[in-house]
């Protein structure tokens, strides 16, 4: 799909999905049940991606596999008491200014547990959208003896390049990568074809699962390097 024009006022994710033709008789039989969003919404477009691909790796049976929660967990535990300490705060039984150490340790824990939770969003986290446990099923030993799958995503804004990358979370060189235009899950109306994102993600998995990783961008870069001189 050739990209759009640079002088055109319609967007990427539009021009993408414009190029997209689908028959009035399949959008007449399914657009009631068909979820429809926003096309020049770019976060909306990428939180029903990211929904629909966590669900995809997780709902099927014969993946084997089972989200691992425990560090959303400690980030809600972190959430959590972020919060306690700023209601006893402002709600502690104590007159000013009485209560001023009492304000100055809460206000102090407060911003602090906000702060390491938006380290942990920014640098740790980063564009993860799903961790899970180890498959209980599996042909490769890689992914059977592992801390279980990593999910990530890509959208960048302004682009219909929609990337997903599945890594085994104790080898992140061990993955596998796919990048699509958003214009395939969606036609210009904006309606999401969840079933064709499944059936997409559902290959990429079993990549996984058959050890098929792909290659790591760096490393054909000495041979190129090589023939240029």
């Amino acid at each position: 799909m050739a990209p759009s024009s640079s002088k055109s006022n319609t967007t990427p994710v539009v021009a993408a999905v414009d190029a997209v033709e689908t028959p009035a008789t399949e959008i007449n039989a399914q657009q009631e049940e068909l979820l429809q969003i926003e096309l020049g919404d770019m976060v909306k477009l990428k939180q029903v991606l990211d929904e629909a691909v966590a669900q995809a790796i997780v709902e099927p049976s014969h993946h084997y596999i089972q989200e691992d929660t425990k560090w959303d967990n400690f980030k809600l535990l972190l959430m959590t008491l972020a919060c306690v300490f700023a209601m006893i705060g402002q709600f502690a039984p104590i007159p000013f200014p009485e209560s001023r150490p009492l304000l100055g340790v809460c206000g102090c824990l407060y911003f602090a547990l906000s702060g390491a939770l938006q380290l942990i969003t920014t640098y740790i986290d980063r564009d993860s959208i799903l961790a899970t446990l180890p498959p209980t099923k599996c042909s490769n030993n890689d992914l059977a003896k592992s801390n279980g799958v990593c999910v990530r995503s890509q959208l960048p804004r302004f682009s219909e390049w929609y990337t997903v990358s599945l890594e085994i979370r104790d080898k992140p060189l061990l993955k596998v990568e796919q990048t699509w235009s958003v214009g395939k899950f969606f036609d210009k109306d904006g309606y999401f074809d969840e079933i064709g994102l499944n059936q997409e993600i559902d290959k990429l998995y079993q990549r996984l699962v058959d050890g098929k990783y792909s290659k790591p961008a760096t490393a054909t870069k000495p041979a190129a390097d090589k023939k240029k001189n």
